[in-house]
């Protein structure tokens, strides 16, 4: 028998982008040693689909492990447990290639691929590890951006505002035994109060080495403001950034303006070389809307220049926004505009994984039944100290900065929208893409239909394109080759 390969990786960075992103919820279950009397069998509904030179990808939607690409040898040993079998009978100890065949299962057992024929599932539910906050450094902004769902003042957070948040932010991550807190600071623009973002930075840092919790951080920003003195910051102090970037020159001015409607890709460019130039490569978020949907292969050959993560997130409706009828993409432009985007990186394809955030909010990066923290394990904290849900609800707050436990009382409001999980949504239970899906956003899917408890009104996109990205990364492996590329 020839050798079998299989090549896998883990998950990487994930791209930042402006939504409370999932964490997880479930963790693999302890497989059994490898017994050669004991019977396995090949895990239920794999997803699979051929890709070059007779290898194969092969995806467990259900389970824990990501995309797996396998040569034929491996293929024919996986096929093997289409029925229940032990490995004795597939393979006599004393074959010559036994060796080779137990490693083989040995990873489809660890990747979840084959289980015990007793098992039901390869998962299991587990608590969110992290807390993330929004903190909303000021509400100013110095753009007009069209999608834009805050309403901006020139209100600015001050320092005990701002400390106290944080405080609240550490105070319910305690409480509630999380491991790590994640801090988002955004706006408005946040590069307008980075002053408070320093000292913010700091007391965190002192909060996070109290607490024993690990700390992340991201300033998500337009870009134009970014200083030489803000970028080094952010890299000495390893912190994060997302800069927006929607196209290449008109494709992006059509759409983030400033104040007084010019464009502004030439400033943002600007920004995002000069932070790579001086060692802080920022993460790219780039919303799909009617104006930019035809020329997405543009935006992704930018990062693909720069060797930048990315997300394509598509647009949501809001009552802060333009006219919904000019902004919103018809499906099938979107379909095609990221299809067009995928081609550009298959014939580019970077060494690093891009597939965890590319999907507007679907993640690859590990199984979730929530689309986003919204309601479990994530706060808005306003300008104000006021605490909301997410930050397209930010005017609707909860609770405030001084309460004990805010993401408690986050946690009992059960009007307005719902973040139900995917097993109670209408359409979603028997999809095979439910768990890396998750039914898509819950307040854009209640404005849409009035309901949260159904599938996203993007559903059929994320369908048509699901596909597509799990063989991104089948080909991404298959070129580099190696375990945990």
């Amino acid at each position: 028998m020839d050798t079998p390969i299989i090549l896998t990786s883990t998950s990487g960075d994930f791209a930042e982008q402006d939504c409370a992103c999932p964490d997880g919820g479930f963790e693999p279950i302890p497989m059994p040693a490898i017994d050669s009397a004991a019977t396995w069998q090949i895990a239920p509904r794999l997803y699979r689909a051929p890709l070059p030179a007779q290898h194969q990808l092969v995806f467990n939607p259900a389970g824990y492990s990501n995309v797996v690409v396998l040569n034929a040898p491996a293929q024919n040993i996986l096929d093997s447990f289409n029925a229940t079998r032990s490995l004795d009978s597939i393979v006599p100890r004393d074959a010559p290639s036994h060796g080779d065949y137990l490693d083989a299962v040995r990873a489809f057992a660890a990747l979840g691929l084959v289980r015990p024929a007793d098992a039901s599932t390869s998962i299991l539910r587990s608590r969110a590890k992290t807390l993330t906050a929004w903190l909303h450094v000021t509400n100013a902004c110095n753009l007009r951006c069209t999608y834009c769902y805050i309403n901006k003042t020139n209100q600015a957070m001050n320092e005990e505002t701002g400390r106290a948040a944080v405080d609240a932010v550490f105070r319910s991550a305690a409480r509630n035994e999380f491991q790590a807190v994640k801090l988002k600071y955004a706006g408005g623009e946040a590069t307008l109060n980075f002053e408070l973002v320093r000292m913010l930075h700091t007391h965190a840092q002192a909060r996070a080495k109290k607490t024993g919790l690990k700390l992340r951080q991201v300033v998500l920003s337009n870009g134009v403001g970014l200083t030489h003195a803000m970028i080094e910051f952010l890299r000495d102090e390893n912190i994060r950034l997302m800069i927006s970037l929607d196209g290449i020159g008109a494709a992006h001015d059509a759409q983030r303006v400033f104040a007084n409607g010019r464009g502004t890709f030439l400033s943002v460019a600007h920004a995002i070389d000069r932070a790579i130039e001086n060692g802080l490569s920022p993460h790219l978020s780039i919303t799909v809307t009617a104006h930019n949907a035809d020329t997405l292969p543009d935006a992704v050959n930018f990062a693909l220049d720069r060797d930048l993560l990315f997300n394509l997130n598509f647009y949501r409706e809001n009552d802060c926004a333009g006219s919904h009828a000019q902004l919103a993409a018809d499906h099938a432009r979107i379909i095609a505009g990221m299809q067009a985007a995928f081609a550009m990186i298959e014939a580019r394809l970077p060494r690093h994984r891009i597939i965890d955030g590319l999907v507007d909010r679907s993640s690859f990066a590990e199984p979730h039944e929530y689309a986003c923290g919204a309601g479990h394990n994530y706060m808005v904290i306003d300008e104000r100290g006021g605490i909301a849900r997410c930050q397209m609800e930010i005017e609707r707050t909860v609770t405030n900065v001084l309460a004990d436990d805010p993401l408690f009382a986050l946690r009992q409001v059960h009007d307005n929208f719902l973040n139900v999980p995917v097993q109670q949504k209408t359409g979603c239970a028997d999809c095979e893409w439910q768990l890396w899906c998750a039914g898509g956003c819950s307040l854009l899917t209640l404005r849409a239909t009035g309901r949260t408890d159904v599938q996203s009104p993007y559903c059929n996109v994320y369908k048509a394109l699901y596909p597509d990205a799990v063989r991104l990364e089948g080909l991404r492996l298959l070129q580099y080759g190696a375990l945990d590329a």
